[in-house]
């Protein structure tokens, strides 16, 4: 096909995909229309340009400019691209049904989804992957993308993998018939205390709320009376996910949230009643990273007096994207309205369009100016003051959720020793490696996680390898007093990270949450 031609088919399908969304204005499409004139531009470059060019690369870089002067959140994706995106958020995906992390280039099976297609033929926690089909992938430096396409495909279809089990000298051989395999996001839910119970929400996707209340059925099952939902660094998803998770809390009519546009019309989303928790006290936990659904939650129960909202003051991304859908996959996700919480503030916070940078540094700017270490750093004006809808409290708008009860950030909870110990993934190999090693004898010592936890302690030879490992790479902390008051929290990460591999993330965050001071604070309200 001439390029001329071909340039006019893909005018033609973007001029489609305008043409298919519900605009309130009309296009120009005259010879002085700027869509003529870009239309011109890229015919001119492809067919006269002096060196041969990527016609499919131009269009798209040129898609990227126009979308780069307007606000932060206005983007293109590629088809691939679009498709990891969407992957996280739409509740599956098609493989073999394992957890794994790669160890001294071998692929290490953490955990097999429970009653998924790798458990089912007999696949362990400790088992490593060593070749697949053909392809052998373990200590040949694959890319942690390629081994998962090779262990990705179609539900139905067959893999065959060669398997090394600690104990067993033979290799063994597995065929394994790809499923569906489910995307949690819920990250964890477990009693605190005697009458509360704790949820922690990773992300907003396609069922988040069917997940959400399976565990709190769970969870007042067992006597639960108050709530803590941790929305810590959950930075958003469907708008739909969180209007149904607030919806569990509200009362019929209640407002959530509403969105407007300069062509968008004002669009209100409300409670419709018979939520699963409408009763008992609810307290919301917040951080710099809380964004978008998750805001949207938060500030849903704060105006609506529903319950607290603890931490400190979220992102503030408050635009509304709209995806358009290109012919070959990829997507233009266009920025059209505002989230506003029920007491009418918007919660986006100010930008400058193309200043992505400055944007995108935020939070760095947050640390330096004090904000993260006290609330008395964040000044509002008077336009800003907002009033919850029931008991009337003072809120501010501004951009982000201003939590009722501030917890400072904590800059000396981990040391600058035991941050690069981590970066460096000496502390997370060594965990894989002993869990690895005394699988079998911690489950027979310890048969349930609350033996674990009143008694198991980690190994001084454990902390001894790790230090060891970081002085052979050149970490070392600066003094004894560093080494010293690195101990307690490198411990305590090493045993929740102990407790999730052998049983789950709810009790991975049972250990870590109790010196976590957002959390503290939340069952010092309760």
């Amino acid at each position: 096909m001439p390029k001329y031609y071909h340039s006019l088919l893909i005018a033609a399908s973007l001029l489609l995909s305008l043409c298919s969304i519900q605009a309130q204005t009309t296009l120009r499409l005259g010879p002085d229309a700027p869509l003529r004139k870009l239309q011109i531009a890229e015919m001119a470059v492809t067919n006269l340009y002096v060196d041969s060019v990527d016609e499919e690369k131009l269009v798209e870089d040129a898609i990227r400019g126009m979308l780069e002067k307007l606000d932060p959140h206005s983007s293109y994706m590629t088809a691939k691209e679009t498709r990891q995106a969407n992957e996280p958020l739409q509740g599956n995906f098609e493989g073999i049904g394992v957890q794994f992390n790669m160890v001294e280039d071998t692929l290490l099976v953490i955990q097999p989804v429970t009653d998924g297609p790798s458990e089912r033929v007999g696949i362990q926690a400790g088992d490593r992957i060593v070749r697949v089909n053909d392809t052998i992938i373990a200590g040949v430096n694959m890319p942690k993308e390629e081994i998962m396409r090779r262990l990705r495909g179609a539900k139905g279809t067959k893999v065959h993998m060669d398997i090394v089990r600690r104990g067993i000298a033979d290799t063994l051989q597995f065929t394994v018939v790809r499923d569906k395999i489910p995307v949690h996001t819920i990250d964890a839910a477990y009693m605190v205390r005697p009458g509360i119970g704790y949820i922690r929400i990773g992300s907003f996707g396609a069922n988040t709320h069917e997940e959400f209340t399976e565990r709190l059925k769970e969870l007042k099952r067992k006597g639960m009376k108050s709530l803590v939902l941790d929305l810590q660094e959950n930075g958003g998803g469907y708008l739909h996910s969180a209007v149904e998770i607030a919806n569990e809390f509200l009362e019929r009519g209640d407002l959530i949230v509403y969105t407007e546009g300069r062509q968008a019309q004002r669009r209100e989303y409300r409670a419709e009643g018979g939520g699963l928790f409408s009763r008992g006290k609810v307290v919301v936990l917040v951080d710099s990273y809380t964004a978008s659904a998750a805001e949207i939650v938060s500030g849903a129960i704060q105006d609506q007096d529903r319950g607290r909202v603890v931490g400190r003051r979220t992102f503030g991304k408050g635009l509304v994207q709209r995806p358009i859908d290109l012919p070959d996959g990829s997507m233009i996700r266009l920025t059209i309205s505002h989230y506003y919480t029920p007491s009418g503030r918007c919660i986006q916070k100010p930008y400058e369009k193309g200043k992505q940078k400055d944007y995108a540094e935020d939070i760095l700017h947050r640390l330096k100016s004090g904000e993260l270490m006290s609330a008395d750093s964040v000044h509002f004006v008077d336009s800003l003051k907002y009033y919850t809808l029931k008991q009337h409290r003072v809120v501010y708008g501004g951009g982000g959720i201003m939590p009722d009860e501030f917890v400072p950030l904590d800059t000396t909870r981990y040391t600058r020793f035991h941050r690069e110990l981590a970066a460096k993934s000496i502390v997370i190999n060594a965990n894989l490696h002993y869990v690895d090693q005394y699988r079998k004898s911690l489950h027979k010592q310890y048969p349930n996680f609350d033996d674990f936890r009143q008694h198991f302690d980690i190994p001084q030879q454990l902390i001894d390898d790790i230090f060891a490992e970081g002085e052979k790479q050149n970490i070392r902390p600066k003094d004894e007093a560093e080494r010293q008051q690195t101990l307690p929290q490198l411990r305590l990460q090493l045993k929740a990270l102990i407790a999730r591999d052998l049983w789950s993330m709810d009790e991975y965050y049972s250990i870590i949450n109790e010196t976590n001071a957002t959390m503290l604070k939340a069952l010092e309200l309760l």
